[in-house]
């Protein structure tokens, strides 16, 4: 009983320190989930339009319906692939458990020789279900290892309503996500590098360790026909459905809409992208600052001090949203020298609908050194 209250009480410790090293940091973004997040009806079972930087919810149906996604699992197959392998361009042979897997397939020989980085070519474009298998052989050192790291991921990125049997998405009582974790899921692997750059390509050619080319062309419609659409994945399953993740960066603003069990997947993804562009913009609030810049310095060289923040935070608003917008402002009044460059003096909040969005600590911009007796001296002279 004693050993494990003492474990409870280190476990406790421990979440302290993670917290104030956490807001010791400075800076402090909120997610809101669900700010002015709009019903949307559309014939699918459950939707979610997602910003990707701040993961503010635009649109969203039933987001939070544990549901079957098909091969949009595969989005958390290649990310989980993507951050554990360490040479993606390393070749190694294929197995036989990874030959003959039902459904979508690159149709994948015993002995034939691949990199991890086509295989997620031939994962993200075609959907082959046998390149997921022999992506968690090689990457997990077995397969139920693999799933185990991409429950883990998922956890981490904050996907509490997901859970994964397999990677490449067959039916399976307990294989299932939501629309919401899967669109935040996705708006975590779009900020890794590769995985954009796999999930844009339209056409590719990869060629195995004997020579042999396999012609790639993604499933993915959108990519050919929506303006800014750089992704993400198709999947289909007699559970699932007709699922859709996709991705569309225009303005430098990027949104991932999820739809599940959708039958014109296509055409619903394309009119809620084309809603969301058409209805919010992507705002730096830090350029709605107006504290005075300078601070009162007493015995110093200088009479004031600059001071300022140093991020910006971009948030997704309607033109009639900004007048929500509030900060407040936390500043010192006056200061004594000697001031060091980026000392603390303040903090800045920004809400929305009283909804804490983003906070960060204002500094010093620069040093001022104290007067010396031989500084105060002339002064005294020269006000004789």
């Amino acid at each position: 009983m004693k050993k494990t209250k003492l474990i409870n009480l280190i476990c406790i410790i421990f979440v302290f320190i993670f917290i104030f090293a956490f807001l010791g940091s400075g800076l402090k973004i909120l997610f809101v989930k669900s700010t002015h997040a709009e019903y949307i009806e559309i014939p699918g079972k459950a939707m979610c339009t997602m910003e990707t930087k701040s993961k503010r919810v635009l649109y969203s149906k039933n987001e939070n319906q544990k549901l079957a996604m098909a091969s949009t699992t595969k989005i958390m197959t290649a990310i989980t692939a993507i951050e554990y392998c360490k040479d993606l361009d390393k070749e190694f042979t294929i197995s036989p458990k990874a030959v003959g897997i039902s459904g979508t397939s690159l149709y994948l020989k015993k002995g034939e020789v691949f990199s991890t980085r086509d295989l997620l070519y031939g994962l993200m474009l075609i959907s082959g279900n046998d390149a997921s298998v022999a992506i968690g052989e090689y990457v997990g050192d077995g397969v139920d290892n693999f799933v185990e790291m991409m429950n883990e991921l998922a956890l981490e990125i904050g996907a509490k309503n997901t859970h994964f049997d397999n990677t490449h998405g067959l039916d399976s009582s307990t294989h299932y996500t939501t629309a919401y974790d899967l669109a935040l899921i996705t708006s975590y692997a779009l900020e890794n590098p590769t995985f954009q750059e796999i999930v844009s390509t339209k056409n590719i050619k990869i060629t195995n360790g004997d020579g042999y080319t396999r012609y790639l062309k993604n499933k993915n419609k959108l990519l050919f026909s929506l303006d800014g659409c750089n992704g993400v994945k198709t999947g289909f399953t007699d559970d699932a459905g007709r699922c859709l993740v996709t991705s569309c960066n225009r303005n430098g603003m990027n949104v991932v809409s999820v739809v599940l069990n959708c039958q014109p997947m296509f055409e619903e993804s394309a009119k809620l992208m084309e809603k969301a562009f058409n209805e919010y913009s992507l705002v730096d609030l830090t350029c709605f600052y107006n504290f005075n810049k300078k601070i009162k310095v007493l015995e110093g060289q200088s009479d004031y001090v600059e001071i300022g923040t140093k991020e910006k935070f971009f948030y997704p608003l309607k033109n009639d949203e900004i007048k929500n917008i509030k900060i407040e402002y936390k500043i010192q009044d006056v200061l004594e020298a000697p001031i060091t460059k980026d000392y603390e003096i303040g903090n800045v909040k920004i809400f929305i609908d009283n909804n804490l969005l983003f906070s960060e600590k204002i500094y010093t911009m620069e040093e001022v050194r104290r007067n010396s007796i031989w500084e105060k001296l002339k002064d005294l002279i020269e006000n004789w």
